[in-house]
């Protein structure tokens, strides 16, 4: 094999000037090592002492201060023991994901089981690592919450961004499709169905600061394929938004959002459907 010295050349520079990051392999790793800890349905260890429990966090802990002391650029925040700080966030983490699981257990009829939501459902998962991920960026880490969310995102078809703020109760219903944008605020007891996009009316890069993406405000419903975008946009409380519906504007607490539609048959009858 021969190849030009100018192409090897290139890829000597791209090496060097590759980010030190850690790979997503070993942060990947370090999030499923974590959850397996925390909800043990993703472990194949079961701890039989809080000796053995308290042995692993540490050893974890340890691992998230090396990755952290190893790839500067990864952390924004000069504050010192951003691993403490993450692991000191675990107790209302796993608390969140608690009622996480009690929401979507309770909202599912076909859920038979919290130990099925938890060891099954992909709204879990991609809530697990959104939770962690979130953690660590409001903490200054950067980037490695990103691969946290996009290795979410792969398993499981589910793309929230680690800067989406998100309330207890979240409840995702089979979740093929669900956008999340970055600065998406939702509150509490909020159910959303697969296909919902959560996104931005600008993709403009100078708009990048700005809040971009909508309010979903406390026990809101939103069915399968509805888009809602921009960042004034803000959905009030107890308001249900249909299947495929198109937001731009705000909706007052409340409110029911469908469409309709006009049906022809063979012989020439309309009817109108309305879709809830």
């Amino acid at each position: 094999m021969s190849l030009p010295d100018t192409f090897i050349q290139k890829l000597l520079e791209y090496h060097k000037d590759a980010s030190a990051c850690p790979p997503p392999d070993r942060i990947i790793r370090f999030f499923n090592d974590l959850l397996g800890v925390i909800f043990p349905e993703f472990s194949e260890d079961r701890y039989s002492d809080e000796a053995s429990i308290k042995q692993r966090l540490k050893s974890l802990k340890q691992e998230l201060s090396t990755i952290l002391s190893q790839n500067k650029e990864c952390v924004q925040s000069t504050t010192m023991a951003i691993d403490d700080r993450v692991f000191e966030d675990l107790p209302d983490i796993h608390t969140l994901l608690l009622q996480d699981v009690e929401a979507m257990y309770k909202g599912d009829p076909a859920a038979k089981s919290k130990a099925e939501v938890i060891r099954t459902y992909p709204g879990f998962y991609a809530l697990a690592a959104h939770r962690i991920a979130h953690c660590l960026l409001k903490n200054g880490v950067n980037l490695i919450p990103r691969i946290i969310s996009e290795h979410a995102h792969r398993q499981t078809g589910i793309d929230i961004h680690p800067g989406a703020v998100i309330g207890d109760h979240f409840c995702i219903d089979h979740g093929t499709g669900i956008v999340i944008g970055e600065t998406t605020v939702i509150g509490s007891h909020v159910k959303i169905y697969q296909g919902v996009t959560l996104g931005g009316l600008s993709v403009k890069k100078e708009d990048a600061s700005k809040k971009r993406h909508p309010t979903i405000e406390d026990h809101v419903v939103i069915y399968a394929g509805a888009s809602i975008l921009g960042g004034n946009t803000v959905i009030g409380r107890e308001s249900i938004i249909g299947g495929n519906v198109w937001l731009t504007k705000s909706v007052p607490p409340n409110t029911k959002v469908y469409y309709q539609a006009k049906m022809t048959n063979t012989a020439g009858e309309t009817d109108t459907i309305t879709f809830r």
